[in-house]
């Protein structure tokens, strides 16, 4: 039976040459390190279907599919990738070509949405079907040679649609390419290398244990990026926090978005002033008769699943003098949506 979904391929740039030109012993080690980066990275969001040499291959079902989801667990893979090389080269002296050519490997991805069919086979599970082909067929390209990145993600227009992405308003780059088999493809490029740079300059915005006005946690009996869905994806807050109407910038989640949280007849007004998936981001929030207040949400993996910590930094000003009338109440209402919360993943994971 065919199903739908996003199917996503990532690959290592300059992985022939670098082992044609190396030690191979030490060269497949350093591949086989970082690939396996790439598949831990992916696993929690995408169902890792396979390894393929110097490429990891995975799907997620269509109910599966959050775009914003999806575009973070691209990117913190590619930057989890990038750290992984530069702590190997800070880590040695050695002056092999296995370790002296690491800066010539980069990082890619090619997205795209369709039909495929899922069949058990000796290796395991097979996808088979046309768009399988397709995706596949992306990964020769010409986006080095006409973008000048290496590393980047190539999405399909059929991708960004059935994610409800624009390409245009989170900044990618149309592009076009065409197979003798499988036709002319549009597509649009994000270039990661750029959101590296990006986010290391980042400045962070984050309420420290000793600035807190206060503190409250919870574990929650899932994975960091399953939590982290639960948390910040409308379809997924409704099940423990009340509706939520989301203004995002392109169809993706990160810093500037706002949205209003209705829950009952308590309107909450949020804009998000930092995100790191996934592991915190830092928000507004305007609640009911209160003044504005600061709060960074981290995640932190333990052996039970994530501990969910959240923190609020005191109002200034005339806030602070509202802020000393609701802070009881303010704590309040966390600790009951943190409940909520872990209430909510316990009755939908398996």
């Amino acid at each position: 039976m065919a199903e739908r979904g996003c199917l996503v391929v990532a690959d290592i740039s300059g992985y022939t040459g670098y082992v044609v030109e190396s030690p191979l012993e030490d060269a497949e080690d350093v591949v086989a390190d970082v690939t396996a980066t790439i598949a831990e990275r992916l696993g929690p969001v995408l169902r890792v279907n396979k390894l393929e040499g110097d490429a990891v291959f995975g799907y997620a079902l269509e109910d599966e599919a959050d775009g914003s989801m999806l575009l973070d667990a691209v990117e913190q893979c590619y930057f989890g990738f990038r750290r992984r090389l530069e702590s190997m080269q800070h880590a040695t002296s050695c002056s092999c070509k296995a370790c002296t050519k690491l800066p010539d490997l980069d990082l890619k991805f090619v997205l795209h949405y369709g039909e495929f069919i899922r069949r058990g086979g000796a290796a395991g599970e097979e996808l088979t079907g046309h768009d399988v082909i397709l995706v596949h067929r992306l990964l020769k390209n010409a986006v080095v040679e006409v973008v000048g990145t290496r590393g980047y993600a190539l999405m399909t227009e059929a991708c960004v649609d059935g994610l409800g992405l624009d390409p245009h308003a989170l900044g990618m780059r149309e592009h076009r390419e065409t197979y003798d088999d499988v036709g002319g493809v549009r597509a649009f490029v994000l270039d990661l290398e750029a959101r590296y740079t990006e986010e290391n300059e980042r400045r962070r915005v984050l309420v420290a244990p000793d600035e807190a006005a206060f503190e409250i946690d919870a574990l929650v009996e899932a994975t960091p990026p399953i939590v982290w869905e639960y948390l910040t994806a409308p379809d997924k807050r409704v099940t423990w926090q009340g509706k939520v109407e989301e203004a995002s910038i392109g169809g993706r989640r990160r810093t500037g978005t706002t949205s209003v949280c209705i829950d009952g007849r308590a309107l909450v007004y949020e804009e998000i002033l930092d995100w790191r998936p996934f592991d915190y981001f830092t928000e507004t929030r305007t609640l009911p008769r209160s003044a504005k207040v600061v709060l960074t949400t981290t995640l932190e993996p333990v052996d039970a699943g994530t501990r969910v910590r959240i923190r609020g930094d005191k109002p200034n000003g005339t806030g602070g003098l509202l802020w000393l009338a609701t802070r009881r109440n303010v704590v309040r209402r966390l600790r009951t949506e943190l409940s909520r919360l872990a209430a909510a993943v316990a009755d939908e994971r398996p």
